[in-house]
């Protein structure tokens, strides 16, 4: 069995010191030197280790000052549901849960922009055919927590109104309204999550280390005819949302004693 690095280990132990409560949320950690002094380990060690934490949320760097507990930040619940629409919600409900407790979000949309071939793949388009694609970054608090990259045909929403998710007059108000408004009606949506780790562009816009468990949402929309209206990839850190999926049930039909 490989023998666990030693930056891992040291890691490990500090952070159950800090779970413990030795140190309480403020306090200042000895300093590199004396924890390199107390584990008998090089300050480059203690460094890795110390590194490790900031970037798990145990621990946060000041300039000038040195490395303290920080505050544990709260782990949000993301909730996947359409059931409760369909069963007298809010109009716009689902759009706020789906963002969890994100309060808001940042939106870069370009059009025109050739479908790759995976994209073309899931929206039944040739690749190469021109879409629109949005990337948002939703935040909570300021903090970043979930990005998504959408993909819709150009040729849906060309020379519309709401050919830009965050223009127009229905601005924000996501696929279903704005395809609504064009006669489109979204019926399905198919959403395949698997977990993977960060890419370094992923974690430098969720503020997470490179490799950090995500958890990745693969969702497309479909319309009555189940012609694809839009595909996205979400990307949710797990250090900071947890993902619910929620289902309504058929309610059984009531039976007539006797009969």
């Amino acid at each position: 069995m490989p023998r666990q690095a030693p930056y891992l280990a040291l890691a490990d132990v500090l952070r159950t010191r800090v779970l413990a409560g030795e140190w309480e949320v403020g306090a200042r950690l000895p300093s590199r030197a004396r924890l390199a002094e107390e584990y008998g380990v090089g300050r480059n060690v203690v460094q890795r280790a110390v590194d490790l934490l900031v970037v798990d949320g145990l621990l946060e760097g000041r300039a000038g000052s040195g490395t303290y507990v920080r505050s544990p930040r709260e782990r949000l619940r993301l909730v996947r549901s359409r059931h409760r629409e369909r069963t007298g919600g809010r109009p716009r409900g689902a759009e706020a849960r789906e963002r969890g407790r994100a309060d808001s979000w940042d939106a870069d949309s370009r059009v025109g922009v050739p479908a790759p071939e995976a994209i073309a793949e899931r929206l039944g388009i040739a690749p190469g055919d021109p879409c629109v694609t949005t990337r948002y970054e939703f935040l909570a608090g300021g903090q970043p927590v979930q990005l998504s990259e959408s993909w819709e045909p150009l040729a849906r929403t060309e020379g519309t109104a709401v050919v830009l998710p965050e223009a127009g007059h229905l601005a924000g108000r996501g696929v279903v309204e704005r395809m609504g408004s064009l006669g489109i009606v979204v019926e399905t949506v198919v959403e395949v999550p698997r977990p993977a780790r960060a890419t370094r562009e992923q974690a430098n816009l969720l503020g997470i280390g490179p490799g950090d468990l995500v958890l990745l949402i693969e969702r497309t929309m479909y319309d009555t005819g189940r012609r694809p209206v839009e595909t996205a990839d979400m990307v949710v850190p797990d250090r900071y949302r947890e993902v619910v999926y929620e289902f309504g049930v058929d309610r059984p039909v009531p039976t007539v004693p006797g009969r």
